[in-house]
C-alpha cells in the first residue's frame, strides 16, 4: 500500500479511536537529545531514578528497539480535567492526570485497537507499544513527530490543547511519511520555572528532579521526605501541576472526552481522615488509578509531611 494513503488511514483510525493527537516521525537517532539526556544524567537531575541509565544507546536510538524499524507512531490522548485547585486547610491535592482511571490502562486499550487495524492493513509488519514503559525518549520523539514542543517546564506542549496529555508510541517496520518537527513557542515566558515553590526546575528545560514536587511524591522511595523543601509542597498529596497550570498554552484547555479519564476521586483529600486508612482501605479506594504508583507507605508518607 501507498505509504501516504496509508498514513492517512491511521490518523484516522486514531482520531475515531479517540486519541487526541498523532504523528510520525523516523528511527533516525535522536543525538542532540542524547548529549540532553547525558548531560542531565552526570548532574544527578534523575534522583534514585536508575532505569534512566539504562539502555541509553536505545534512547538515543530506537531502530535498536526492533529489527529493521523504520517508523514510530507518537500517539496523545488529552486527560484535561478543569479544577482550579486552592489550597484549603486539611486538605491534600491529587494531580490532574491520577484522578482518572490508570492511564496505562487506557492508552495500552486504545493503541492495541489501533496495532490491530495495522495488522489488517499491512499483513507482514511488526509493531511494539509502549506508554513510559519502555527505553524511549517519548517527549523528543513526539516533538519529532509533530505533536508539540518540549517546554521550559520540560512538558511537551501543543498550542491547541496545551500540555495535559499522555503519550505513546508504537514502533514499526513499515513505512509512514514523517511529519514535520514541532517548532518552540515558549518565546520569553518563565511563568513555570518562577512558579516553582521548589525551584526544580534550575533552568529553562532543565528538571532537577531532586526537588521536583511529583518526583519525590510519585517515584521517590525513601522512608523521609527531604526536610529542606518542607513548606513547599502547596499540599500537594500526589503529583503537582503548577508548571502547567500556570503555563499560558492552557488556558484554553478542555475537558477530556474520555470517560475512564473523568475523575472517579475527589481532588482534593481529607489529609486527616486519609492518615489513618489501613492498607487494605488504600488498594480498594485507589487500585483503579495512577496513585497505586506511589504505594501505601509512601501515600502516607507525603501525608505525613504535609500535616506534621
Amino acid at each position: 500500500m501507498d505509504s501516504l494513503i496509508l498514513s492517512n488511514r491511521i490518523k484516522e483510525k486514531a482520531k475515531e479511536i479517540g486519541f487526541s493527537l498523532i504523528g510520525f516521525c523516523n528511527t533516525k537517532p535522536l543525538e542532540k537529545e542524547g548529549d540532553h539526556l547525558i548531560e542531565w544524567l552526570n548532574r544527578g537531575y534523575n534522583a534514585e531514578m536508575k532505569w534512566f541509565e539504562k539502555s541509553i544507546d536505545k534512547r538515543i536510538d530506537p531502530s535498536l528497539i526492533l529489527p529493521n524499524a523504520k517508523s514510530i507512531i507518537v500517539l496523545g490522548l488529552n486527560y484535561y480535567n478543569q479544577i482550579n485547585f486552592t489550597n484549603q486547610i486539611n486538605k491534600g491535592k491529587i494531580s490532574k492526570y491520577a484522578l482518572g482511571k490508570d492511564y496505562h490502562s487506557v492508552m495500552k486499550r486504545k493503541m492495541k485497537i489501533l496495532i490491530n487495524f495495522l495488522k489488517e492493513q499491512v499483513l507482514l509488519g511488526n509493531y511494539l507499544s509502549y506508554v513510559d514503559s519502555g527505553p524511549l525518549m517519548e517527549k523528543a520523539l513526539a516533538q519529532k513527530a509533530g505533536l508539540g514542543w518540549i517546554g521550559k517546564n520540560t512538558n511537551l506542549i501543543n498550542r491547541k490543547i496545551g500540555s495535559f496529555f499522555f503519550i505513546g508510541c508504537i514502533i514499526t517496520d513499515i513505512e509512514l511519511v514523517y511529519d514535520e518537527i514541532y517548532l518552540n513557542y515558549c518565546g520569553t515566558c518563565n511563568k513555570c520555572i518562577e512558579a516553582c515553590p521548589t525551584k526544580a526546575l534550575v533552568e529553562p528545560y532543565i528538571l532537577d528532579s531532586n526537588k521536583c514536587i511529583s518526583y519525590l511524591t510519585i517515584e521517590y522511595r525513601g522512608e523521609v521526605l527531604p526536610q529542606i523543601l518542607k513548606g513547599k509542597f502547596d499540599n500537594w498529596v500526589f503529583g503537582c501541576d503548577i508548571c502547567q497550570d500556570v503555563c499560558p498554552w492552557n488556558k484554553n484547555s478542555k475537558n477530556t472526552d474520555v470517560i475512564e479519564l473523568y475523575p472517579m476521586i475527589d481532588p482534593y483529600i481529607d489529609l486527616e481522615k486519609e492518615n489513618k486508612i489501613t492498607e487494605e482501605q488504600f488498594n480498594l479506594k485507589y487500585s483503579m488509578t495512577s496513585i497505586k504508583r506511589a504505594k501505601y507507605k509512601g501515600f502516607l508518607r507525603n501525608i505525613n509531611f504535609l500535616i506534621d
